[in-house]
């Protein structure tokens, strides 16, 4: 795979474990579009070495031995002295051969060819790939000699130089490096042949030792875009928008040719193509397109080349997408079909009339597909007749009948001097009849009472017995308004007495007498006791607690290390006891847990809890690259803190938008010195890139791959059309084709890092 040719400077890759210098110094290549190889020479195949036909170079043939200064070989390895032993450059070549030249000790040509079937008045690209076999780190070290060679192109007479270039030193390297070099030349009226020579500018000795393959000869034309009045190279129908037409256009950049003559071409796969008769102009009008077609120009620089395929460049293709509607589908009334031209679909919409609810019990629906209708059929059953004054009718929606309920009234119960009859037209009983009179004048004490067996008034009662033995405060008095004795007076008031002493009314007197005495007041109190008198047990109560100071302390301590526990209190001359027994102040621990001390005087005690907790080193297990975000897992937790350089610490475990490359990853916990190492080799595939001039964003970089031991890195369009590609070099694209920049879309990578493929696709933002 070519290397890309825009490179005009010199990219240095650091890693910790690889380091390489990669120099482009190309001569120049077609700027607009080359066309497919006409010439091609790569030197063949096979694990036999064998000499150039007769005339191609003045260098002898080593004919099996190692080629010394002057001498060559075509072989499909390199393994002499101490050169870099590597294969051809022709990719997929098995056993591919490839020309090893070392330098005379004299500058002079070492290879000529005749390249024919040329045309005349035509731009063509000469290309070749040169590899210096000589190691910086070899025999002649430093001071090796660098490769230096000239490429001229004569015509077929050897008398006229149409182009020549230099170029210039290629230096040893540490690894060896394959480089591209190219010339562009005009063949001239009668032309069809021209003469390649290679010539060696540099001396022999010590160095100046190369290999050269795959030696190219393509046409070279202007990079030609076709496109439509919306300035679009696409375009995606469904048949129900065809037939469909519009207007091509071919636009030069005018970078190579004077004078440009088309000869327009359409396929229906894009691998067959076939001239439209009589479409020579830059414009191709079309109409009625109703299958997927694709168009494209021939291009030459003159009319008499169009039919010769080693003469002619193409242009850009355009493509007319058409898919094909599917047959209508069957609907029911209620719906509708109609097309989506965007997906190229039809969409059916509508939706069945609802079923009616709410129907009686009698009623029944049916839809009707005539009329795309729900029907409603039945009738409700007759209401009954002839019914009793007490008897109502209602309809059972549960059984769908009439019920017949009701009950004939209740003979009322009547009193000794009533009579019931009933009334069928009120459908009533109606009572008659009044009651004897009830007697009047009776005393306050008697009663009237109806005796319901001899349907008479009865009178009783007797006169309330005046009350006796009253207390010394009270009197009686008969009330006639509710015909009772009435007892008035009051009883002293008791006085308030203390819970010990006792009330006792004394009936002679009538006066309330007080007795008793308070308990007495107990002693000999410990220091934090006090007394209270509870008036409700009536007792002295000993109240209060030997007084405890709880304290609880937290103390943390990092993992190797002891801490010392202080067990602090403001009583003075005070004992102490730890938990573990100790009866120190100080207490010097190297585990966590819970630890207790008490100080006492023999009055006051303090009861102190210290927790003590292990801040234990952290423990990485994993170590991830999210985009282009680090990710930092540990199984323990703790106030852990992250850094990269070792100096610089944050508290998130996440390390956002961090270049690709390996990395050093520091985790301590923030009290402690103890710090975790790891390191991680960060690298990702951006999702987007903007290349838009505002410095951010502009190209599409591989950051990190140069940390790996070997890659490939291959960008395609979504016609899978191979736009970039690079082997072993650092990955910076601009977004560009053939120097014109491509527009805003989603494009496909194929990156191979030390044997593993990674596919997937990205977007160009503009």
């Amino acid at each position: 795979m070519k290397k890309n040719k825009f490179y005009h400077n010199i990219i240095i890759i650091f890693c910790a474990f690889l380091s390489s210098e990669i120099t482009f110094a190309q001569l120049g290549f077609c700027q607009g579009n080359s066309g497919d190889p006409i010439f091609v020479e790569n030197f063949g195949t096979g694990l036999t070495d064998t000499p150039l036909p007769a005339g191609t170079t003045t260098y002898n043939y080593a004919n099996g031995a190692d080629p010394d200064d002057g001498l060559y070989t075509v072989s499909s390895n390199t393994d002499y002295f101490d050169w870099f032993d590597i294969q051809d450059h022709t990719p997929n070549d098995v056993n591919g051969r490839m020309l090893i030249v070392n330098s005379s000790f004299s500058a002079g040509e070492f290879y000529r060819t005749t390249i024919s079937g040329l045309c005349e008045n035509t731009s063509y690209e000469f290309s070749s790939w040169i590899v210096n076999l000589t190691p910086s780190s070899g025999f002649c070290g430093g001071g090796a000699i660098p490769v230096n060679v000239r490429f001229e192109i004569w015509d077929n007479t050897d008398t006229n130089l149409l182009a020549s270039g230099n170029t210039g030193n290629i230096n040893s390297t540490n690894s060896p490096n394959w480089q591209q070099y190219g010339l562009v030349f005009q063949t001239i009226p009668s032309q069809t042949s021209v003469i390649l020579k290679m010539i060696n500018n540099g001396s022999g000795g010590c160095g100046n030792d190369l290999a050269i393959d795959d030696i190219v000869f393509k046409s070279c034309g202007d990079f030609i875009s076709v496109t439509d009045a919306s300035n679009s190279t696409f375009i995606s129908l469904c048949s129900s928008e065809s037939p469909y037409s519009t207007t091509l256009t071919a636009i030069p950049d005018n970078s190579v040719f004077n004078d440009h003559f088309y000869q327009w071409q359409e396929s229906t796969d894009e691998i067959n193509w076939t001239d439209i008769p009589g479409e020579t102009s830059d414009n191709l009008v079309l109409t009625g397109v109703t299958t997927t077609t694709y168009y494209r120009a021939k291009v030459a620089e003159s009319t008499t080349n169009l039919s010769n395929i080693d003469c002619i460049t193409y242009s850009t293709t355009y493509v007319i997408s058409i898919t094909q509607l599917p047959n209508p589908p069957v609907i029911e009334c209620w719906e509708i079909a109609t097309i989506n031209d965007t997906t190229c679909t039809w969409e059916i919409t509508g939706t069945q009339p609802a079923e009616p609810t709410g129907l009686e019990c009698w009623e029944s629906t049916n839809f009707n597909t005539t009329t795309c209708s729900w029907e409603i059929t039945g009738t409700q059953p007759p209401e009954p007749t002839g019914l009793e004054c007490w008897e109502s009718t209602s309809f059972n929606t549960t059984t769908c009948s009439w019920d017949i309920t009701g009950t004939e009234p209740v003979q009322p119960n009547i009193e000794c001097w009533e009579t019931a009859t009933f009334d069928s037209t009120l459908c009533v009983w109606e009572v008659t009849g009044t009651q004897p009179s009830e007697p009047t004048g009776l005393e306050c004490w008697e009663t009237a009472t109806f005796n319901t067996t001899l349907c008479v008034w009865e009178v009783t009662g007797t006169e309330p017995t005046e009350p006796t033995n009253l207390e010394c405060w009270e009197t009686a008095t008969f009330n006639v308004s509710n015909c009772a004795w009435e007892v008035v007076g009051t009883q002293p008031m008791q006085p308030n007495v203390e819970c010990w002493e006792t009330a006792t009314f004394n009936s002679v007197f009538c006066v309330w007498e007080v007795s008793g005495t308070q308990p007495p007041e107990p002693t000999n109190l410990e220091c934090w006791e006090t007394t209270l008198f509870n008036e409700t047990l009536c007792e002295w109560e000993i109240i209060g607690e030997q007084p405890i100071n709880f304290i609880e302390e937290f103390v943390n301590f990092c993992e190797n290390e002891d801490v010392t526990l202080q067990a602090s209190t403001d009583i003075a001359n005070a004992t102490y006891l730890w938990n573990s027994g100790e009866m120190t102040e100080f207490l010097t621990v190297n585990a966590p847990g819970t630890y207790t001390v008490v100080a006492t005087d023999g009055c006051f005690t303090t009861e102190k809890t210290i927790n003590v907790e292990l801040l234990e080193i952290p423990v990485i297990v994993d170590v991830q690259s999210d985009g282009n975000d680090i990710i930092v897992t540990t199984s323990n937790t703790g106030n852990f803190i992250y850094s990269l350089d070792g100096i610089n610490y944050q508290s998130h475990n996440v390390f956002f938008d961090i270049a690709g490359g390996k990395y050093t990853i520091y985790v301590k916990q923030i009290e402690c010195d103890e710090v975790t190492i790891i390191e991680h080799l960060h690298f990702f595939i951006p999702k987007y890139f903007t290349p838009n001039g505002d410095d951010f964003n502009d190209t599409f970089d591989l950051k990190g791959i140069e940390c790996f031991s070997s890659w490939k890195v291959y960008i395609f369009d979504r016609y899978g059309k191979l736009l970039y590609s690079t082997v072993n070099n650092l990955v910076s694209w601009d977004g560009k084709y053939l120097n014109n920049p491509l527009p805003t879309s989603d494009y496909w990578y194929l990156v191979v890092i030390d044997g593993q493929e990674f596919r997937g696709h990205f977007t160009l933002k503009r």
